[in-house]
């Protein structure tokens, strides 16, 4: 009789664990929170752009610049920029991407400055863009191609998901877009009459120039994460599953231990 009952606490606390595990989905009643539902990453920042910050409400701008852009303005010298656009929250769930889809960044830039040859100039530096996951760096792009003439320039990158991209860990991997540039200042002749000034401007979500800036996440559930038949469609994975639930091979053999022993139990005590 014992024995029975350990196996059938045993084969409770296994189902129950399955059953249970699912509903820790992604939080999405938190408008600040990514979710299926809520996949576009937002940013804001200063005026000066001292401090630049992201999380997934678009209606909420608190603390961002009113005009909708932080800019920096250079005298003379070097236009350089490195600037860190961070998470404002810790997410309170994992968020789970597509493994086949495609995150999509947009941000909007204004460039003033001079233009350099990079073979010969080693200050220069392309406008560079560099997500990370966490610390980690899972993509790097260069745009050789935005004006640095002072125009208004929308930026589209888009990154194909890979395997550093499919779990994003809450509070520690949280998404981190890095923008870096660095040219000479603008000194033409007629600068001797024309205000020169450098400038790089970055725009936020709440811009009014027209300019798209959010990133857009594939997410998914929890639960959609989860490949039952494994990756090589076979009996799955006995151990732990990338993104889904681990050990779920495991507790389910285990269960099936459970069971097999009640009824051998229960053969034993009929003989």
């Amino acid at each position: 009789m014992a024995n029975r009952l350990i196996a059938l606490s045993m084969a409770f606390f296994m189902l129950s664990s399955v059953v249970v595990a699912p509903a820790s989905a992604q939080v999405a009643d938190d408008p600040r929170q990514p979710s299926v539902e809520n996949p576009h990453m937002h940013f804001w920042g200063t005026s000066d752009l001292s401090s630049c910050w992201t999380h997934f409400d678009s209606n909420d701008s608190t603390g961002s610049a009113e005009e909708g852009y932080g800019a920096r303005t250079y005298g003379s010298g070097q236009v350089e920029i490195s600037l860190s656009c961070r998470s404002q929250d810790n997410f309170k769930e994992n968020m789970y991407l597509n493994p086949n889809g495609t995150i999509r960044i947009e941000i909007g830039v204004y460039i003033f400055s001079d233009d350099c040859d990079p073979e010969q100039d080693s200050n220069c530096k392309e406008l560079t863009l560099t997500l990370r996951r966490g610390n980690l760096a899972v993509a790097t792009q260069t745009f050789p191609s935005v004006s640095v003439d002072g125009d208004n320039e929308q930026v589209v990158w888009e990154i194909p998901v890979d395997s550093n991209m499919t779990v994003w860990n809450k509070t520690q991997e949280e998404p981190k877009l890095e923008v870096e540039f660095s040219k000479p200042g603008y000194n033409g002749i007629e600068c001797f009459f024309a205000d020169c000034t450098g400038e790089f401007r970055f725009f936020y979500s709440n811009n009014e120039d027209g300019m798209d800036v959010e990133a857009n996440f594939p997410i998914i559930n929890m639960t959609e994460a989860v490949d039952p038949e494994g990756e090589d469609g076979g009996d799955g994975d006995g151990g732990s599953l990338p993104g889904g639930l681990p050990g779920f091979g495991l507790m389910a053999g285990l269960g099936a231990l459970a069971i097999a022993a009640v009824a051998a139990n229960h053969r034993t005590e009929q003989e």
